[in-house]
């Protein structure tokens, strides 16, 4: 972000926004729109529904941040609120919160966030005592519409943020409920880092004639992100990531594991070698996240531990390294991870570890996002035993200790198959796998 200016943000001045937002820009130290942000607010200040794709770390919060607090009805406070945002994550209901406060500067502007791990006789309170914007996880805004303590009929906008992610953790029936109780003649905001089918028809079935700005037609092959692969045996990967930090010496970092177990048994390795080391994933008590996320926003974390569900909630412009302990399961969860650096137009860079049964997850990563990953090495490492690898992907060949060319952008083989969803009955995942997140 830049730094506070003494003049009101030049920039903003071109979106016709009030002199209150422009004061609370000025505050926030907010200079010159980003591009979401410049494309989005004109539009949905006019009342149009807006399909944006937008990753992270591009300004996208206060994209409709700004437009949901300008559109508000001042002086009106009931427990029914104006604005509803729905996020996939706790972390992303404290941060998206905090974002709509500060934009909020000067205003009486009442906003409650609400989601699970929290008590919930305290957020009654919050909205009992009168509410404008409410932003929650589905899970937990249902629960409040079943006590009748969050009534929905007053709505005139609704946003759905990171709308893929919340699709693929198993909230698709949550959100289409919170949705069908929604007024007809709302405006519709929804933000996404990719626009795969199930987006598309949420989209059609719950927009009015969405307007589709897209504003990461480069994915994650952004300039500011370098990306690099490692080839490795899975008994050999924790040695090689302390030796990659020891290398790096990162701002900070975030490790990224598959699961909740592999989340603890990476953090207890690592923390016996360096310092500074914490984790987060889904069973933690949240407490324990907040207390967390706190010490990681404050630096006082500098190599962060974590699964894909929390990892999308983490939203820190100081990340300079993403390191995918385990290669992801899908392609787009991969676009996500490195999504949490080069934040902002920073400088990043991404390391993922493959072993040599995951040739093909690399090749599906590559050609997802139309780029080859670059192979390094650790000087004096050795990577794997004498056994021999599959030979169907470079990495596989240099995990053989053989040389092999890189590998062409067009491959003739069509790519495996991709995995079966992880959902099972009523679109959430099997409950093994919810565990493990």
């Amino acid at each position: 972000m830049s730094q506070p200016s003494v003049e009101s943000p030049s920039g903003f001045q071109k979106l016709s926004l009030s002199d209150a937002m422009m004061s609370a820009l000025e505050h926030a130290g907010y200079i010159e729109p980003t591009a979401i942000q410049a494309g989005l607010i004109p539009r949905a200040l006019a009342g149009i529904d807006v399909l944006g794709q937008a990753r992270t770390g591009t300004g996208k919060t206060a994209a409709f941040a700004i437009p949901l607090i300008e559109r508000l009805e001042p002086h009106r406070h009931h427990n029914s609120p104006q604005a509803l945002v729905l996020v996939p994550t706790r972390e992303l209901a404290v941060q998206v919160r905090e974002e709509c406060v500060k934009l909020s500067h000067s205003r009486k502007t009442h906003i409650v966030a609400v989601y699970g791990g929290k008590p919930i006789r305290e957020q009654m309170e919050k909205l009992r005592r009168g509410v404008d914007i409410v932003v929650g996880t589905p899970g937990r805004v249902l629960d409040h519409i079943g006590r009748s303590t969050l009534q929905l009929d007053k709505l005139s906008m609704v946003v759905l943020d990171e709308a893929d992610r919340m699709l693929d953790i198993g909230f698709r029936p949550d959100i289409e409920k919170i949705l069908r109780r929604c007024p007809s003649s709302r405006q519709t905001l929804l933000l996404s880092a990719t626009v795969p089918p199930p987006v598309e028809r949420l989209s059609k079935r719950y927009m009015r004639e969405p307007e589709t700005l897209n504003f990461s037609p480069t994915d994650v092959s952004a300039d500011t992100i370098d990306q690099f692969y490692f080839t490795v045996a899975p008994d050999r990967k924790m040695e090689l990531l302390v030796r990659l930090l020891k290398r790096e010496n990162p701002r900070q970092s975030i490790i990224f594991c598959r699961t909740k177990r592999g989340v603890e048994k990476v953090t207890r390795s690592l923390a016996k070698r360096m310092e500074h080391v914490d984790c987060i994933h889904g069973d933690l008590p949240q407490k324990s996240r907040d207390r967390v996320m706190a010490r990681f926003r404050e630096s006082q974390v500098q190599h962060l531990v974590a699964t894909d569900v929390v990892g999308r909630g983490i939203d820190v412009s100081n990340i300079s390294h993403i390191i995918n302990y385990d290669i992801p399961a899908f392609c787009d969860d991969y676009v996500h991870r490195v999504g949490r650096t080069g934040r902002m137009g920073r400088e990043g860079v991404a390391y993922t570890f493959v072993t040599p049964e995951e040739g093909p997850e690399l090749t599906r990563i590559e050609m997802r996002i139309d780029r080859l990953l670059t192979r390094d090495e650790i000087e004096n490492f050795e990577a794997v035993s004498k056994a021999a690898a599959p030979m169907d992907h470079p990495a596989a060949s240099a995990v053989a200790g053989t040389s092999a060319p890189a590998a062409p952008a067009e491959t003739e083989a069509p790519p495996a198959p991709k995995p079966a969803p992880l959902v099972g009955r009523g679109g959430r995942p099997p409950r093994r796998i919810r565990r493990a997140l």
